[in-house]
């Protein structure tokens, strides 16, 4: 798996989540929803989110550009 797939399992694994907590507890879990789309719109200019970061110190690779 690499760096780049694991970041987007990530993210749609958090806003599932996130958007079960804001249907079964409450509506405020839609902020997490908000800033994980906001996290990826950023990450789409500038290459870089935390979770990048960590998903490497835990070894996972970058892709291979061919």
């Amino acid at each position: 798996m690499t760096v780049e797939i694991a970041v987007r399992m990530l993210a749609g694994a958090m806003i599932l989540l996130s958007l079960a907590l804001a249907h079964w507890a409450s509506p405020y879990w839609l902020l997490l929803t908000a800033f994980v789309g906001l996290n990826l719109l950023q990450s789409a200019f500038t290459n870089w989110c935390p979770a990048m970061t960590i998903f490497r110190w835990l070894g996972l690779r970058d892709s291979i550009s061919k």
